[in-house]
């Protein structure tokens, strides 16, 4: 604290009155005290002082989109499971931001957690160095491949997933391939099933094309990408769809039935995440299912024997797999 004040050109008491009660500094002495929190990777710690002991009962959980009911699954199996050892979860959602993302493990680690549990193993340099520097239990979920776990990963390969996406379609007889995808500079993970669709159609000697938007992949993103790929593509036969999620391939579906366009006659298409509508739309959507239950389950089961191996804890990364869900749309 006094290398932050020293920083910030402020007292170590004034540092500590902004740590506890932001608004009662001014502006522009907050924002001093801010950058010099940043720029030191300094992290208080908001259990000292007698209230250490309640650390062990808090594990925090990031990921980006609380409103994602992929990771809303994870956080509930969670939940569910460190529940039972009487261990809680603080959660934050980071909308794809690696900024937030940085000031949410900050603030994550200011309560001295039991553990932490973070969507993704690529992260911004600063977060990195923060998740190293925890002495804490760090599960990476949702995710394998790319940069090393920086201690533990539970998740899947999602190139594999966009390449299975790829050879389903082929093998159903598709001979051209194009991809749907929203957010795909800011969506990592969508990025790289974008990327396994992509070669694993060419690898097959298909015409392969991605059309990707900014905008966060919804329903209604589906519906344009569709629209978009009729006009581009006008005339041409024997088109295989690949979509980064499900939403995306239910806009594809509604775009479709409002131009009287035929799935699976016409154009084939499969998703992602296997959500709750998609056995029960007209027609039934393939898609990719990922296990998001097993990988909170498997999570908790590693912070808990994290927690009692202490130091002597396994760096253990973990498999989950997914499954390819054939239905009428491809």
């Amino acid at each position: 604290m006094v290398d932050v004040a020293r920083r910030a050109g402020v007292s170590p008491s004034t540092v500590s009155l902004f740590l506890r009660r932001p608004e009662a500094v001014s502006l522009k002495v907050g924002d001093a005290v801010q950058a010099a929190i940043r720029e030191l990777n300094y992290v208080p710690n908001l259990m000292a002082g007698g209230l250490a002991a309640a650390s062990s009962s808090v594990v925090g959980v990031i990921v980006p989109s609380v409103r994602n009911a992929f990771f809303a699954e994870t956080v509930a199996a969670l939940q569910r499971e460190l529940g039972q050892a009487r261990l809680q979860i603080m959660l934050g959602h980071t909308e794809y931001d690696q900024g937030v993302e940085t000031e949410l493990v900050r603030t994550a680690l200011s309560w001295a957690p039991a553990a932490l549990v973070i969507a993704g193993t690529e992260h911004g340099k600063a977060t990195r160095q923060l998740l190293e520097a925890a002495r804490v239990p760090v599960v990476q979920v949702w995710e394998l491949g790319g940069e090393a776990p920086i201690d533990m990963a539970v998740g899947f390969h999602h190139y594999e997933v966009g390449a299975a996406a790829a050879r389903h379609l082929a093998a159903r007889g598709r001979r051209r391939l194009v991809f749907f995808s929203g957010r795909a500079n800011d969506d990592k993970r969508a990025a790289q099933r974008a990327a396994g669709f992509l070669a694993a159609g060419r690898e097959l000697g298909l015409v392969t094309q991605h059309l990707s938007h900014p905008a966060p992949a919804t329903t209604e993103l589906g519906g344009i990408l569709f629209a978009r790929m009729l006009k581009e593509l006008e005339g041409v036969e024997g088109v295989g769809i690949g979509c980064s999620n499900d939403l995306l391939a239910l806009g594809s579906l509604f775009e479709a039935q409002r131009r009287q366009v035929a799935i699976p006659q016409q154009y084939a298409v499969i998703g992602f995440g296997d959500l709750e509508f998609a056995a029960s739309c007209n027609p039934a959507l393939s898609t990719i299912k990922p296990f998001g239950d097993l990988i909170g389950s498997e999570a908790a089961r590693l912070i808990l024997k994290s927690l009692a191996d202490g130091e002597a804890r396994e760096h253990a990364s973990i498999d989950t797999g997914f499954g390819l869900v054939h239905r009428q749309t491809s």
